[in-house]
């Protein structure tokens, strides 16, 4: 038997949303930009199977109902079965030794503290002495 080869299409957009919730009333805004962001999907990655991610999900919906996102920029895998799965740009999926679930960080830069800083704040800032009777 020949092995399968799993093709996987990964692409990375950056959404408008603003001309799509204009459209509508204030109390209706968020809403509408996730159905922008599903049919913005839909029409480039030719699918009508999309799951949008948690972490796109929290910042659509982060300053309320009222004020979404204008643009929002987007991971987005296509597998063989036809399946949209989007996350937000600068979440890394973290997958289990089972490979079953899945976790998604946010990728950070991590800032590197000098010793010789926190070691002059140290030496400038006199120690004080308690005496005990």
């Amino acid at each position: 038997m020949a092995k399968k080869e799993i093709k996987m299409i990964e692409r990375t957009y950056n959404v408008p949303l603003r001309k799509e919730f204009q459209k509508v009333p204030r109390w209706q805004k968020s809403q509408k930009a996730v159905k922008a962001l599903r049919q913005f999907l839909s029409k480039h990655m030719k699918s009508d199977n999309v799951k949008i991610g948690k972490s796109i999900n929290e910042e659509m919906w982060k300053h309320g109902i009222k004020n979404p996102p204008h643009h929002v920029k987007v991971n987005v895998t296509k597998d063989d079965k036809g399946e949209v799965k989007a996350e937000l740009f600068g979440m890394k999926k973290k997958e289990d030794k089972k490979g079953k679930k899945v976790k998604i960080e946010k990728v950070e830069k991590k800032v590197e503290v000098k010793e010789e800083a926190t070691e002059t704040k140290e030496a400038e800032a006199p120690k004080e002495e308690v005496k005990t009777e």
